[in-house]
């Protein structure tokens, strides 16, 4: 069966060629803005609306799309537009725990039958310095991530403890994104 990721993120790329092994890169190319409303139902509308936006121009196979956001007091941080924003994000976070959302969607091309689960992790900060903050902008991590940071690499050193979906955190939970793909027909012959 034709597996399609209606995502450019790097990140998901990588845990989907880790578990699912060939699929197609197609990004969605819609606007990313989150709907009204929980932000875990906005998140997974968002991802709906990318898995049916590719589903659409593919006509055939199975559309994963995702998107995720990180929560603190309330305030949505999704992926800074710049170093200031970065930085003010991360200290933010600094020594606090908040919450990773993602949402997942899957599209069926042919049917247009569609479904999308939420994951929400939880995650704790380290107290880190302003250095350790400038170093970590400087490195040009953030930019990409919602939240301005990614576990799975420099910005590992600094989170402090995950309750949760570590794959979340990263941008695609995997038990998540696994259950939606087997309930449209695509099994996974590999393991994380």
């Amino acid at each position: 069966m034709r597996l399609i990721l209606a995502s450019q993120s790097p990140r998901r790329r990588e845990l989907m060629l880790r578990i699912w092994g060939e699929f197609e890169v197609v990004p969605s190319e819609i606007e990313e803005v989150l709907a009204e409303g929980p932000t875990g139902d906005a998140v997974a509308q968002l991802a709906l609306r990318k898995a049916r936006a590719v589903a659409g121009r593919v006509g055939v196979g199975v559309v994963l799309g995702a998107d995720t956001v990180v929560v603190v007091d309330g305030v949505v941080l999704g992926k800074p537009s710049g170093p200031e924003e970065a930085r003010g994000m991360l200290v933010r976070l600094r020594g606090r725990w908040h919450e990773v959302i993602t949402g997942v969607a899957v599209v069926d091309a042919g049917t247009e039958r569609g479904a999308s689960a939420t994951a929400v992790s939880r995650v704790l900060m380290a107290d880190y310095s302003d250095a350790t903050v400038e170093a970590y902008v400087a490195s040009g991590s953030p930019f990409d991530k919602a939240g301005g940071y990614a576990i799975q690499d420099l910005g590992g050193a600094l989170v402090d403890g995950v309750v949760g979906s570590y794959t979340n955190v990263i941008g695609l939970p995997v038990e998540a994104t696994r259950r939606l793909l087997e309930d449209f027909g695509v099994v996974s012959e590999r393991r994380a």
